[in-house]
């Protein structure tokens, strides 16, 4: 079983306005990203700062973080905390050229033996940890690592058995994290 996990609880402060409520595709990006994870997990959470659960609509689940100043690594333990048992389809609210077919491909290559499965990186050659399946197991991995006072994502997939796709194509994975990034995506989208 699959919940599928929004990441929407960042501050956004390079980009200077929200991520998540930027309107991409006709609505708010974080309600984009949960009705397009919809179509292949069973739940599906939207991730954010307690102070963010009121401006999320009841259409939506939220799931506010319980590990508490540690970016996505918070969300993704506070999901794990709630389900321990199920894999979670992460993906960060920046990315508003993710498409179904990437989502599908990800989850027909999906290794259960491993700690996830991931996309390579297109900038660095690294796996990408927040457009990723985190199996049951990355649980007890990702506790361990916070107790090394390891609090990045990518830095736990390193240290672990995980399997590394290649993205079907770069531009899906795009993250849009400045302005000058948020004018690519506006011109790539316009020309869809």
């Amino acid at each position: 079983m699959v919940n599928g996990l929004i990441l929407a609880g960042g501050k956004s402060e390079r980009m200077g306005t929200a991520k998540d409520r930027i309107h991409w595709h006709g609505k708010e990006q974080r309600y984009f990203a949960a009705d397009l994870l919809q179509y292949f997990c069973e739940q599906v959470y939207i991730s954010c700062r307690l102070e963010q659960v009121s401006e999320i609509n009841q259409s939506y689940d939220s799931l506010p973080d319980t590990f508490l100043n540690m970016g996505p690594m918070g969300g993704m333990l506070s999901a794990f905390r709630v389900q321990p048992d199920r894999a979670w389809l992460i993906v960060a609210c920046d990315l508003p050229l993710l498409s179904a077919k990437t989502l599908d491909f990800l989850l027909r290559n999906r290794d259960y033996t491993k700690l996830a499965t991931t996309f390579e990186s297109s900038f660095d050659g690294k796996p990408e940890p927040l457009i990723a399946i985190w199996e049951p197991c990355s649980y007890t991995a990702l506790l361990q690592s916070l107790g090394e006072g390891i609090t990045c994502p990518r830095r736990v997939l390193l240290n672990h058995e995980i399997l590394i796709l290649k993205p079907l194509d770069d531009i899906s994975l795009m993250n849009v994290n400045t302005p000058k990034d948020a004018e690519i995506a506006k011109a790539i989208l316009a020309e869809r």
